[in-house]
């Protein structure tokens, strides 16, 4: 079967540079949703412990409820709670789910200062601090997200001056309703990087933990490095004549006579099926044919290949995102720590 490393001085080497920005690691949260980016939600929470990262974001409860021993807060952004933890925090993402919180629950409020994905809007924060206080909550922090920090542009500034607006009108309201000190967040992996003045009380980072930022040059940071990198065993091998088609749909005719061989990696288990008859791998091995649900053909003889080892650039070929391309690995696919 394929199977993935993660490179553990990669991670930490990355995890250097953003402390740096941060300018503590106990300012990192590190991004686990998603089976931490295809990663492995497990073993990136324990190479994460290791570092001394104590602060974790996930999806869903669930995400939580197993890492819950790895961290020290854990924010779950989706979700309405099912179960009460002194670690985990919950997003209120809109005002009409705050009355489904159960009592007591450590929330924080997400506001939206310009992606209008999630969030409450900047002029519903008092009445949401009222719904809060009336469902029995306990509100630790204010949070928003930017939807272009990664684009040279001036709305990364624009939403940063939002969030300032939110932020002071917070800080009056949690006086007059009685709160404890509130924490404030906002930055994803592109916004922290491209602030030399870090001040909020964590950042929120993925995708630059596992090395497969992809920043205009102006705003582009050297030295991060891919955690992950995908292997793949053969199966079986042919010779095969000029002329020959190789896989559904015949899609590639062999041009000479040459040794196809086939590999345990297919779209079933995450190789994006764009890359079909259109990819060359990092030591020069051409995918040719149609990918399959479980195989792909290469032109080698090679036992075992490495598919990747930057996402960003089999991403590259397929037209989209690292995101896509290491989320799709599928869980099963054994991850080793190297």
């Amino acid at each position: 079967m394929a199977k993935i490393t993660l490179n553990k001085n990669n991670f930490f080497n990355n995890l250097d540079i953003i402390a740096r920005f941060t300018k503590a690691k106990d300012k990192i949260a590190l991004v686990l949703k998603d089976n931490a980016y295809g990663h492995g939600l497990l073993e990136m929470a324990g190479l994460a412990q290791e570092y001394g990262v104590k602060k974790a974001v996930v999806q869903h409860e669930s995400e939580a409820q197993k890492i819950e021993q790895f961290f020290d807060y854990i924010l779950v952004l989706a979700e309405i709670p099912t179960a009460s933890s002194t670690k985990i925090r919950y997003a209120i993402n809109d005002l009409t789910s705050i009355s489904q919180f159960p009592h007591a629950t450590l929330v924080e409020l997400k506001v939206d200062t310009g992606m209008h994905r999630n969030g409450i809007s900047m002029t519903e924060l008092r009445v949401a601090f009222e719904m809060i206080q009336e469902q029995g909550l306990v509100l630790e922090a204010l949070f928003t997200h930017h939807r272009n920090a990664d684009v040279l542009s001036s709305e990364w500034f624009w939403q940063n001056d939002n969030f300032k607006k939110v932020k002071q009108e917070a800080r009056e309201l949690s006086k007059e309703f009685g709160l404890k000190q509130l924490r404030f967040h906002s930055s994803n992996s592109a916004a922290l990087l491209r602030n030399n003045n870090f001040d909020e009380d964590m950042a929120r980072v993925g995708i630059a933990a596992y090395g497969c930022t992809q920043l205009p040059h102006a705003i582009h940071v050297e030295g991060f490095k891919p955690v992950l990198s995908l292997y793949a065993y053969k199966i079986s091998s042919r010779v095969l004549q000029k002329g020959a088609c190789v896989g559904y749909g015949a899609m590639h005719e062999m041009q000479d006579e040459g040794v196809v061989s086939n590999y345990d990696f297919g779209y079933g288990d995450g190789f994006l099926r764009i890359c079909s008859n259109n990819y060359t791998t990092p030591h020069a091995k051409k995918l040719i044919g149609r990918i399959s649900m479980d195989n792909s053909s290469f032109l080698c003889t090679e036992d075992e290949i490495l598919i990747f080892d930057d996402a960003s650039q089999i991403a590259a070929v397929a037209s989209t995102i690292s995101y896509e391309v290491l989320t799709s690995l599928k869980p099963y696919i054994q991850r080793e720590i190297v």
